[in-house]
């Protein structure tokens, strides 16, 4: 395991469209996704520690979002046959089994998660109504373990000045997490 930090967000950065499979047997694409007031995409994986260690507080955050029109979408990019864990069958398990709130989405072909530039899991890019990226950062200070309970929630405040002004925090800190399993 490779551990990798993001890069800092690029503001207004236009989200690239997509059209991925979902793991309720629907196809997703990103106009379908994004809510009143924005987007969440994150690059995550069912293996990976980092995510492993704040996947409730990701549930949490993608619900309470939604109370501020604020959608969010998963997208698992990970080579399955180098990580079988990563493969659709146990995505499909891990909706149930983590009770994510959002769509979970397999790019078998790695190509909307090299079109976005992500680098590790997870991978957090919060873009506004217009889809212009503002936000390209942690979602707190967990890293393989989760952070204590009192941490900032970066990612959760950072996407509620999205939603309030469409503009993000100047000020972000890097997400930190496995690297992406690209296909050889």
């Amino acid at each position: 395991m490779v551990s990798l930090q993001t890069p800092l967000c690029d503001f207004g950065w236009k989200a690239p469209d997509f059209d991925l499979s979902g793991t309720d047997g629907k196809r997703h694409r990103l106009q379908d996704l994004v809510g009143p007031q924005g987007l969440l995409v994150m690059f995550i994986c069912n293996h990976c520690p980092y995510v492993k260690a704040v996947r409730s507080r990701i549930v949490r955050d993608a619900k309470e979002l939604l109370q501020h029109g604020i959608h969010s979408v998963a997208i698992n990019a990970n080579d399955a046959t180098q990580y079988p864990e990563d493969d659709f069958e146990h995505m499909k398990n891990i909706v149930r089994e983590w009770g994510l709130p959002f769509p979970y989405l397999h790019d078998e072909s790695q190509q909307v998660a090299k079109a976005y530039g992500a680098v590790c899991t997870p991978d957090f890019f919060g873009f506004n109504k217009d889809l212009a990226l503002q936000y390209r950062g942690r979602l707190d200070a967990s890293r393989k373990d989760t952070a204590p309970e009192d941490a900032r929630r970066d990612l959760f405040e950072a996407m509620l000045q999205v939603a309030r002004t469409g503009q993000g925090p100047r000020e972000q800190i890097a997400s930190m997490g496995c690297s992406i399993k690209w296909k050889e």
